[in-house]
């Protein structure tokens, strides 16, 4: 246990950065997960409103993880990965469609 003034105040900041990235981390996956259900429901339904809350969801996650690698929750190149997937999976799910 900390036994002095700096370390405890350092435990303290710790676990407070901790709450805040675990915030920003959940918000990212739970973000990234409605663009792959949005994707899945285009796929299966193609239309217009389908397409818009596709568009709409990939925005909202590429906006979120953009602010989490700015804050350095997450590193940069987990950033480009995970907006990489979101990419991928858009673009197949929006493109079979479009030739259909």
């Amino acid at each position: 246990m900390a036994n002095n003034k700096s370390s405890k105040k350092r435990v303290l900041i710790a676990e407070r950065n901790r709450l805040h990235n675990r915030t920003y981390k959940s918000a990212v996956r739970t973000l990234m997960k409605r663009c792959f259900s949005a994707c899945d429901a285009y796929s299966k339904e193609p239309g217009d409103a389908a397409k818009q809350a596709v568009q709409t969801t990939m925005s909202a996650a590429f906006s979120k993880i953009d602010k989490a690698v700015k804050v350095g929750v997450l590193h940069r190149n987990n950033g480009a990965h995970q907006k990489s997937r979101l990419s991928a999976a858009v673009k197949k799910a929006v493109e079979p469609a479009a030739q259909a």
